[in-house]
């Protein structure tokens, strides 16, 4: 930990973004940067520095101890992920408590938004009518708008740094600097044909079902599978390093249709070379066109087109080849990490408090 900028990044690492965003930064050679996890949000097993229990975060006041001594002693920045308190059960996970802490040490504090930590369910019901707060499957949108408008709250009154990982988040959090998620590239390349089958093969690997759109999408997938149209695999509880061969071996990955907004999975899926099928809303598509250099080549889909898509995939292959040739290159352009180190680097790394 040698370097001028030294970043540390915690503690949920959400599809491993926590750790690749520390490895992008470092390539610049100027940032040394770690990430911590909570052992207990990382089921999928993606990689990360540093693991510890999540209730010996909240409960050992030693561990606490030994955290805020290292970070004021080893670190320049901290990046805070979706408000949780990277100093565990310290002041009874007051935030504005242990920022002022680490703020005090001479640390330069930000935060990243993930998701669901900052997307109001009122304003998401309001933009969106495929929105999952419309009903109460997944969760009550009630308890979620209480903890989400207290998360608003406490960026604002804060008035650090801010980022969100999707383009989707800005609605919530205008003044937040677009970070992108990042995937490996090299790692979801291949060689395999598309669209080669008689039935083409159609890969549904929900997280959360409700979120997603699975419980909509799912029957008319399997309706279209019993017809013999396409082969539908759903699957599940996959770690992240078996996924390339899934998508390898896929012609169409059906990514989410209730969110309007595009993430991880989406990422690996054109880095695959696939075709991958989502409901993405204009704003979305207009902020990642302006920063890409070109479209997002995600064929809009919604729960009510999602059965006209495939079909007309099945009857236009080479047309739906040229777009699946083009997620490579987008991926290249906005995920494979160069664009969140610069905007890391213009708009935190290179601050100082």
């Amino acid at each position: 930990m040698s370097k001028p900028h030294r970043m540390l990044v915690g503690p949920v690492n959400y599809a491993g973004q926590g750790y690749r965003w520390s490895r992008a930064v470092e390539e610049t050679g100027e940032v040394s940067a770690r990430n911590f996890v909570h052992t207990e949000n990382n089921v999928l097993q993606y990689d990360a520095d540093y693991h510890v229990a999540w209730r010996t975060a909240e409960h050992s006041r030693a561990w606490q101890k030994d955290m805020i001594d290292v970070i004021a002693s080893e670190y320049t920045h901290v990046l805070i992920e979706a408000c949780f308190p990277v100093l565990g059960g310290l002041y009874k996970g007051d935030m504005r408590r242990q920022v002022a802490l680490m703020q005090d040490a001479d640390i330069t504090v930000g935060i990243v938004g993930h998701g669901t930590d900052v997307r109001l369910p009122s304003t998401h019901k309001a933009h969106e009518p495929w929105s999952f707060f419309h009903n109460d499957v997944w969760v009550s949108a009630d308890l979620v708008e209480t903890v989400v408008a207290e998360n608003l709250e406490l960026i604002a009154d804060l008035d650090v740094p801010t980022f969100v990982s999707t383009a989707g988040l800005l609605i919530d959090l205008p003044k937040a600097h677009f970070l992108g998620v990042i995937v490996d590239p090299a790692k979801w390349a291949n060689d395999e044909p598309l669209l080669e089958r008689d039935r083409i093969k159609v890969v549904h690997a929900p997280t959360n079902p409700n979120v997603k759109g699975t419980l909509e999408v799912a029957p008319i997938a399997r309706r279209l599978h019993d017809e013999g149209l396409i082969e539908y695999v759903e699957l599940s509880g996959i770690p992240n390093h078996e996924m390339p061969r899934v998508f390898a071996d896929a012609d169409v990955v059906l990514d989410q249709f209730r969110i309007g907004d595009y993430g991880v999975g989406a990422c690996e899926t054109m880095a695959s070379g696939r075709i991958v099928l989502a409901h993405v809303t204009d704003q979305v598509r207009g902020v990642v066109e302006q920063n890409a250099g070109m479209a997002l080549p995600i064929p809009e889909t919604t729960i009510d087109t999602v059965e006209e898509v495939l079909r007309d995939i099945v009857a236009r292959r080479d047309h739906y080849r040229a777009v699946a040739a083009q997620g490579p290159e987008f991926v290249r352009r906005l995920h494979n990490g160069d664009f969140s180190s610069a905007v890391l680097m213009e708009h935190f790394l290179m601050v100082r408090a």
